[in-house]
């Protein structure tokens, strides 16, 4: 009987194999093309067979080498990440692109028990530079600030 002797490695694997799979059966609906001329098809199947790649190779990694086992999950964190995402999307039309990226950041960042208020302010606050550069079609200040 196969022992899996590295849960978090052999589940990463089966996970990655999983989407890998996924872009190819989604990728299918389009045209592949040829190297030389590659259709919109193309570079998810390509990916997803790397994945698929990948992922077995992590997963059978996984079957010889020692490794922890997977920790209990984290609901609290979980929460965090997903509910500041969440927010992200309510707040960001009428706060703005650049203060919902910051609080983006620090609510997610809260989730980690690393968390230091310092570092993850300056964190949103240069990401916040960086998508504000991307000039989406967001407003990037509050609605009350420019009207």
């Amino acid at each position: 009987m196969v022992r899996i002797r590295n849960p978090k490695d052999f589940w990463a694997g089966l996970l990655f194999a999983s989407v890998g799979l996924a872009a190819i059966v989604l990728g299918s609906r389009y045209n592949l093309g040829t190297a030389a001329r590659m259709g919109p098809g193309y570079f998810p199947r390509i990916l997803g067979m790397l994945l698929i790649l990948l992922g077995a190779i992590i997963a059978l990694r996984a079957l010889r080498v020692d490794g922890p086992a997977i920790p209990p999950w984290r609901w609290w964190s979980t929460g965090m990440v997903l509910g500041s995402v969440v927010l992200f999307g309510l707040i960001v039309n009428t706060v703005g692109l650049a203060l919902s990226t910051v609080t983006l950041i620090v609510l997610a960042s809260s989730a980690s028990s690393e968390f230091r208020w310092k570092e993850s302010l300056v964190s949103g606050v240069f990401l916040a530079v960086l998508v504000i550069g991307l000039k989406l079609q967001l407003p990037i200040w509050p609605t009350f600030l420019h009207g």
